[in-house]
Order: structure tokens, then C-alpha cells, then sequence
């Protein structure tokens, strides 16, 4: 039998920043430094799910943060450019999931 290496934690991380707020996103990964087939089966299946809630905290932070922004606008009276807006917090692609 031969030796396992031991379990270690490494973290896929995102982080953003503007000139107003940062924030950063993490999910704990398993060791990519697996030796089995299986490991590396659960690694590749963990870093998947990890992506998709790490995309899906970020759509969520960015609507919020367009919403404030739209918000703020609203009360100075300025009207929201949605093309400018788009382009600045980048436009989610639906079709593009699953």
C-alpha cells in the first residue's frame, strides 16, 4: 500500500474592486496534490460546484451594486444609462450556464 498524501485545503478565490467598495469571494477547495482516481474525480467535482456558487455570489453582489447605484442616481436625479451600465458591470450571458 502506498502512502496517501495528506489532506490539504487551497481556496478559489475572486476578488473585486472599484473605486467605491471591494470585495473578495472564497471557497475552500480540496488538495489538488491527489494521488487516486477517485480524489481527483471529487477535487475536478468540487472545483465545479465551487465555480458556479463563486459566479453566482458575484452576479448577486453586482445587482445589488447596480441597484445602488441605479438608486443613487435616482435621487440626484440623473437618469441611468443601461448600455454605460452594462458595459461597466459586465452583462450576464444566461445562455451560456449549464
Amino acid at each position: 500500500m502506498s502512502p496517501t498524501t495528506p489532506k490539504s485545503t487551497t481556496n478559489l478565490t475572486a476578488t473585486y474592486t472599484s473605486p467605491s467598495t471591494s470585495n473578495t469571494f472564497t471557497h475552500p477547495l480540496p488538495s489538488s496534490s491527489t494521488i487516486s482516481l477517485a480524489e481527483k474525480t471529487e477535487y475536478l467535482s468540487s472545483l465545479r460546484t465551487s465555480v458556479t456558487q463563486l459566479q453566482d455570489e458575484v452576479n448577486v453582489f453586482l445587482t445589488e451594486k447596480m441597484d445602488e447605484d441605479k438608486a443613487l442616481a435616482a435621487k440626484a436625479g440623473v437618469k441611468v444609462d443601461e448600455k454605460k451600465e452594462e458595459e461597466y458591470y459586465g452583462e450576464e450571458d444566461v445562455g451560456d450556464e449549464g
